[in-house]
């Protein structure tokens, strides 16, 4: 007979608490990294290693969270860095050309404080040990 898993709040594993706090810390890294350097903040988000580590652990670990408050944390770092890209590439495409650059670099700055509130929200979200809704 198996042992019983040890499961901590919520009744999840606490590897995968553990391994949510480390996407969420990925992208504050990558928030930090566009904040301190002459990236932006959305550039060292949608392109920086500590990012694209993030979600590659999001969609790599996802079905192990399935069914579990987590599950709720995974899709709204999934979702926060889509709609980053997405974004970007709206701004890219559309803005620059049409409107202007100065007031794309005003979006893009827009933007960078959406992905910071997102990623510290999640997190604040997470160390209570609540869902967040995405």
């Amino acid at each position: 007979m198996n042992p019983p898993i040890e499961s901590g709040p919520g009744g999840v594993r606490p590897s995968l608490v553990n391994v949510t706090h480390l996407i969420y810390g990925l992208h504050a890294i990558a928030v930090l990294i566009g904040v301190t350097s002459s990236a932006t903040i959305v550039g060292g988000f949608v392109f920086g290693l500590p990012s694209l580590l993030g979600v590659f652990l999001n969609y790599w670990m996802r079905s192990e969270v399935r069914g579990t408050w987590l599950e709720s944390h995974f899709r709204w770092q999934i979702r926060t860095f889509w709609f980053t890209v997405l974004w970007l590439g709206v701004y890219g495409l559309f803005v620059i050309t049409i409107i202007g650059i100065p007031i794309a670099f005003v979006l893009i700055l827009g933007l960078g404080f959406w992905v910071a509130y997102r990623v510290i929200r999640g997190w604040l979200a997470l160390n209570a040990g609540e869902t967040i809704n995405a």
